[in-house]
């Protein structure tokens, strides 16, 4: 499908004197934002719909109230994922309170949301009110809960026919000796090739791809029923339960925006 490209460049980019600058934006729909890089250190939350980042080699899927770290000077590319609307925060580099050197995916707990909600306000709040809301709002980004919502992206030609044929259809359900047969590879190869590419095994990799597609599905409306059938899930009920396993809580309050 085409997507509409987009240049969001940051409306009041952050400074040593005003470390946070807060925008609320609302791209068009499944649109995207090119490859590109910031010097300071940005926070994409979506409050509806949902988000793709991609950086060389690994892609987060971002539901709405989670948001994803891109530290300064990652290059990265955004998909808009239905209708969006997200709010982007702007940290100067020095103060980044997530990690320097890789993305991130966190929770957006209640008072975090305020505090971004109201450094969005017009008009802003300034002085003393304004350092006391930044200051609290680096301090609960650094203690956030973290989420393992990075799909890695391989570099091995057989390993890649594999994943991107499953990112297509991830449904499929075909075992690793069979994949093996279809790419031109043994098992075994391909067994040790998701451990030195991507850091995981091919039955938790196939699980992320469903995670991952279960977040494009829930940001459209699709009903979970619906989602877990096409992931190949046997019942809705068979489709909460990994998902409890994976996250701790089911389906409907996690895209729901609910923190646990």
């Amino acid at each position: 499908m085409p997507r509409t490209i987009v240049d969001l460049p940051a409306r009041r980019p952050p400074t040593a004197a005003d470390p946070i600058a807060v925008a609320i934006r609302k791209p068009p729909r499944d649109s995207v934002i090119p490859y590109h890089a910031h010097a300071w250190g940005q926070l994409a939350f979506p409050v509806s719909g949902a988000l793709c980042l991609d950086v060389p080699g690994s892609r987060w899927l971002v539901p709405p109230y989670r948001a994803v770290w891109v530290p300064p000077g990652i290059p990265h590319e955004v998909l808009l994922l239905g209708k969006v609307e997200m709010h982007t925060v702007h940290v100067a580099a020095e103060l980044a309170p997530l990690p320097p050197a890789q993305c991130t995916v966190i929770e957006i707990g209640p008072l975090a949301r305020e505090l971004i909600s109201a450094l969005a306000a017009s008009p802003p709040p300034s002085g003393e009110h304004l350092r006391q809301i930044q200051a609290l709002l680096l301090t609960e980004l650094a203690h956030a809960r973290t989420l393992d919502l990075r799909l890695p992206q391989p570099a091995d030609r057989r390993l890649r026919a594999l994943c991107e044929a499953l990112m297509d259809d991830p449904a499929d359900t075909a075992p690793l000796e069979e994949w093996a047969q279809r790419v031109g590879a043994s098992a075994r190869t391909l067994a040790r090739l998701f451990q030195a590419e991507m850091g995981m095994s091919f039955g938790l990799w196939r699980q992320q791809v469903r995670l991952n597609r279960a977040t494009v599905l829930a940001a459209q409306g699709r009903p979970y029923a619906e989602i877990a059938a096409e992931l190949g899930y046997a019942s809705p009920s068979a489709f909460s339960a990994m998902f409890r396993r994976a996250y701790g809580m089911s389906p409907r309050r996690f895209f729901g925006g609910q923190p646990a």
